[in-house]
């Protein structure tokens, strides 16, 4: 099942061995571990995933691919799990961030005013930036664990489990 889970909505390794962003790797990408769907490289892909879409920067899918080849991590699954941030998840996401990091830093926050400008945003990145990355770069650590070992876990746990209704299968077969 879970093979057969992500299977369904992994795109086509082909078509992304011809994007254009993606081409400077060049044969990086032809490694076919990176395209496997084994307990291995998709609990890495998710820890890969979970904690680059988590770390507020231009070009996370780059970062995520970058990490996913010496990883030997699923590459499709990686970069697809950075989306988690999009445009519309990213202010919540980042200012839960910001807010953690703050608490973890100690220092108090922005109260995020009725008009906010982008001169306002400018001066908040430019002086409050520290609580941000930390509490980014948590979270995703903390993230990219609970990705590993639940996916390692339910992995696991569906293997056993579909042995168990093999087994089940074969001998209410035999005492037919």
């Amino acid at each position: 099942m879970p093979r057969r889970l992500f299977k369904r909505y992994m795109p086509n390794p082909d078509r992304i061995k011809g994007n254009k962003s993606l081409r400077f790797l060049g044969t990086l990408m032809h490694d076919p571990n990176l395209w496997h769907l084994n307990r291995h490289s998709v609990s890495r892909a998710m820890a890969i995933g979970l904690f680059w879409a988590m770390i507020p920067m231009p070009m996370q899918m780059l970062a995520a691919a970058l990490t996913a080849i010496p990883a030997r991590a699923n590459m499709p699954i990686s970069i697809g799990l950075v989306w988690l941030t999009n445009p519309l998840t990213m202010p919540p996401v980042f200012y839960c961030s910001y807010k953690f990091g703050a608490w973890l830093t100690d220092t108090p926050t922005l109260h995020i005013p009725e008009h906010v400008t982008l001169a306002w945003v400018g001066q908040v990145l430019q002086t409050h930036w520290q609580p941000l990355f930390l509490g980014s770069f948590t979270l995703g650590a903390i993230l990219a664990l609970i990705g590993y070992f639940a996916t390692n876990a339910y992995w696991h746990w569906w293997v056993r489990h579909s042995w168990r209704k093999r087994q089940e299968r074969r001998r209410a077969k035999q005492s037919d």
